[in-house]
């Protein structure tokens, strides 16, 4: 009887996983979004990433947008941070090429 109880509470533990697993998304995808919704968005609308004299006009120079002004305002984001919230940008509104992935963290070309 105890051996069907453990055998029961373990199917319902790897159910409960396998369900999660398929309803979370992947920590860094959503990362990005998070943080610039939280902390950039109420000042930043779309408008200011589609104006004429944008200062980002490559993958470097949009992060290096991200990072001046997340050390303006004094959030204090590590690299992995400023990187996710320049992919978020990237993929929602600039699009620019990535030619290596390696790149990404570390904004060399």
């Amino acid at each position: 009887m105890i051996i069907l109880k453990k055998l029961a509470i373990t199917a319902s533990l790897l159910w409960g996983m396998n369900m999660l697993m398929h309803v979370l998304p992947a920590y860094s995808e959503t990362r990005g979004e998070m943080l610039y919704s939280l902390h950039c968005k109420s000042c930043h609308t779309s408008k200011i990433h589609w104006r004429e004299e944008k200062l980002a006009t490559n993958w470097f120079s949009l992060k290096a947008q991200v990072s001046r002004w997340q050390s303006n305002i004094g959030l204090g984001w590590d690299e992995n941070e400023i990187t996710d919230v320049t992919q978020y940008l990237n993929t929602i509104h600039y699009h620019f090429q990535i030619t290596d992935k390696n790149n990404l963290a570390t904004g060399n070309k």
